[in-house]
């Protein structure tokens, strides 16, 4: 699990666990009060649940729960968990990956739950699991994770936050490791430019048959929407929830046009809000195939926002990149046909869905791997090195966390240190 771990980390490992014990011995007290707070009795204060029956109105045409209605009622539950610990009003900053493990459909409960993590000085992170049940069968599955970003804010200026408590072993790790990705969310954009200029990306765009792929301007969608009250939040700026959902929308079109079939959406890669918009403000959605994979494809979607008569240019407010496959009778991924990318921008697009995809596969491999499933050993190279990085950290402060960890016997503190759980 920490095998990839450098030497500086190894070097801290023996003051590390013996800091533990020495903790452990002089703390009986102080644990006793812990397990009591992180008891069955436990509940963290910032923490808020919401259940939802899916109803025919809330569906797509597969009968399934559509995901902008997910991501509305994700982006409500995550805001009320943000503002019951700030105090005062809070927006979206941004939505971080999120992996769709399982539908929803009509006639069964979705149940999201969200806490914050972790303050900084005026953001925090919000950890949101959504699962779904089925009120026949009482079966439930594990839906989605995600980690959203919110800014509080009280008469248009910041407010500097009060910081979080971690009680349970579970609340201490994510407060720590909420600072690593963090620092991934900062680096990402960096991640993307540096893998382009220094790596090589397989496209074998020259070595297909131009006659068997579709333009990518075939699957361009640009739709408008005046935002009205019902779509507003109780700040009067239009609800991140609902622009999540519209932007879902034409995302779907786009893909719906390359594969003239009914798409799933498996990924949705980071949600970047840049600024606000208001009741009134005219939101001009545009997404487009950038790629399209052996059997997924890659939509990119933009926001742009003016106000009618007031403004000579528009405001870029989100973006964001989803991917698609398109599932046969037995759930089975298709195989999609090929785009043709249009020359200069639709050729950059293309590449960089490549690099992506391969962060993706990195990151999705790494960094959403249970806590028991951690990889042994995965080869470094830069467009990983970022979440490597993080699943070394997330390692190690997981097992600071843990009472059940001593250190066993030290070979040589500046290179090796061997520890071993006393009980699992």
């Amino acid at each position: 699990m920490i095998q990839n771990v450098g030497n500086h980390l190894r070097r801290g490992f023996a003051s590390v666990f013996s800091s533990r014990l020495s903790r452990k011995s002089a703390s009986h007290t102080e644990k006793d009060d812990g397990a009591m707070a992180g008891g069955e009795g436990y509940r963290n204060p910032t923490e808020v649940q919401m259940s939802q029956l899916v109803l025919p109105c809330h569906t797509n045409q597969r009968g399934e729960l559509s995901v902008g209605q997910l991501l509305k009622w994700i982006d409500t539950t995550a805001c009320l968990s943000a503002e019951r610990h700030a105090g005062c009003p809070c927006v979206t900053a941004s939505m971080d990956d999120i992996y769709f493990e399982h539908t929803i459909s009509v006639g069964q409960v979705v149940n999201i739950k969200a806490k914050v993590n972790r303050a900084f000085n005026s953001s925090m992170e919000v950890g949101i699991q959504v699962a779904s049940e089925d009120l026949c069968s009482e079966k439930q599955w594990n839906v989605c994770k995600a980690f959203a970003t919110f800014v509080a804010h009280r008469e248009l200026s910041k407010v500097k936050l009060k910081q979080t408590t971690p009680q349970t072993e579970e609340e201490k790790t994510e407060h720590s490791v909420a600072a690593e990705r963090r620092r991934m969310r900062l680096l990402y954009a960096d991640t993307i430019k540096d893998l382009l200029a220094n790596c090589v990306i397989q496209d074998d765009l020259e070595s297909r048959d131009c006659s068997c792929m579709v333009p990518a301007e075939r699957t361009r969608v640009e739709s408008v929407e005046l935002v009205l009250p019902p779509h507003a939040n109780h700040q009067g700026n239009t609800f991140g929830g609902q622009i999540m959902a519209w932007m879902e929308n034409v995302a779907t079109i786009a893909a719906s046009r390359l594969c003239r079939a009914h798409p799933t959406l498996k990924t949705i890669e980071m949600f970047h809000f840049r600024g606000p918009s208001q009741v009134g403000d005219r939101l001009v959605l545009k997404a487009i195939v950038n790629n399209a994979f052996k059997h997924s494809m890659e939509v990119g979607v933009c926001v742009e926002a003016y106000r009618q008569g007031a403004e000579t240019q528009r405001r870029h407010i989100n973006s964001a990149f989803m991917t698609f496959v398109v599932l046969d009778a037995d759930d089975q991924p298709r195989t999609l046909p090929w785009i043709r990318p249009q020359p200069g921008d639709g050729e950059r697009r293309y590449r960089e869905a490549s690099a992506r995809k391969k962060i993706r596969l990195d990151r999705k491999y790494i960094v959403s791997c249970k806590q028991t499933e951690m990889p042994i050993s995965v080869p470094w190279d830069p467009s990983n090195q970022v979440y490597l990085s993080y699943n070394n950290v997330s390692s190690l402060k997981m097992l600071v966390t843990k009472d059940n960890w001593v250190l066993s016997s030290e070979i040589n503190q500046d290179l090796d240190e061997t520890v071993k759980p006393t009980q699992l």
